[in-house]
C-alpha cells in the first residue's frame, strides 16, 4: 500500500510587514496555496477567505460531483464570488484578490485547479516539471517568444498577473490531472519561493535524500538567503 507524506511551511520573509499567504494541507486528499494581494491586510483576508471557501465547498460537495476537476473549478468560482462581495464591503478591501493553486488526490490521481502565479511542481525520476502555468504577463511574453528565460527573471513587470481570484466576475480556471507513481514528489508554492530559488537549485534540493521537513527547511533558507523579498509558502508531498 502506497502511503503519502505531507508537510507544509510558511514564512513572512524579510521585507513584507504581514504574511498574505494562506494554505491548507489536509492529508490524504486536499492541498492548497493562496497568495493574497491588496492593501493593508486585504491580501491576507483574501487568501484566507479563498482557502476556507474552497476547502469547505469541496468537503461539502465532493459526493455531488463525478468529475473532481469540475468540483475544484466550482469551488474556486465560489471563492471568487465571496472575495468580490467582501471587496465591496469596505474601501480598505477594494481591489483585493488572490492566487489559488489547489488539488485533490483520489484513487492515486492528483486533480488540480489553478489561477495566478503560485505553482504546482512534480519531481519524477529526478526531473522537475511545472504542472501549472503562470497566469502572468511575463509568462505570456515567454510563451510568445518576446523574452527569454534570463530576461524573465528580473523583468520589471514580473508581478503583473493576467488572472487572479476576486478581481472580476468571470474567471477562467486552469485544471488538470495526473496519475501518481511511487516516489513522486509534489511541491505547491507561492512565488516568494520560486522568485528566490531557480528551477535548477529547486531540483537539486528536492532530489536529496533528506526527509520532506528538512527539504522544506533548506528551500526556505535558500529563499531567505537570496533576499526573502516576499512571503514564502510551500507544501511538499511524497507519494
Amino acid at each position: 500500500m502506497i502511503t503519502l507524506l505531507a508537510f507544509a511551511k510558511t514564512d513572512i520573509g524579510l521585507v513584507r510587514p504581514v504574511n498574505e499567504d494562506s494554505f491548507a494541507c489536509i492529508p490524504p486528499n486536499f492541498y492548497m496555496v493562496a497568495d493574497g494581494m491588496g492593501g493593508h491586510l486585504a491580501g491576507e483576508i483574501a487568501s484566507q477567505l479563498a482557502v476556507d471557501t474552497v476547502k469547505n465547498y469541496i468537503f461539502d460537495n465532493q459526493d455531488n460531483f463525478d468529475n473532481v476537476e469540475n468540483l475544484l473549478e466550482h469551488a474556486i468560482w465560489e471563492a471568487n464570488q465571496k472575495i468580490l462581495h467582501k471587496s465591496k464591503s469596505s474601501d480598505s478591501f477594494n481591489g483585493m484578490g488572490t492566487t489559488i493553486t489547489s488539488a485533490f488526490i483520489k484513487d492515486g490521481i492528483i486533480f488540480w485547479a489553478h489561477i495566478g502565479d503560485s505553482r504546482l511542481y512534480l519531481v519524477r525520476n529526478k526531473a522537475l516539471s511545472q504542472l501549472t502555468k503562470d497566469h502572468s504577463l511575463v509568462w505570456e511574453l515567454l510563451e510568445n517568444g518576446s523574452i527569454n528565460e534570463s530576461e524573465a527573471i528580473n523583468h520589471p513587470q514580473k508581478n503583473v498577473l493576467t488572472r487572479a481570484v476576486g478581481i472580476e466576475d468571470n474567471i477562467k480556471v486552469e485544471t488538470g490531472s495526473l496519475k501518481l507513481e511511487n516516489n513522486d514528489l509534489l511541491l505547491f508554492c507561492s512565488d516568494g519561493l520560486t522568485n528566490m530559488v531557480n528551477n535548477e537549485l529547486l531540483l537539486n534540493i528536492l532530489s536529496t535524500d533528506n526527509d520532506c521537513n528538512e527539504i522544506l527547511d533548506i528551500l526556505f533558507n535558500e529563499a531567505l538567503t537570496a533576499g526573502g523579498t516576499d512571503n514564502i509558502t510551500a507544501i511538499l508531498l511524497k507519494y
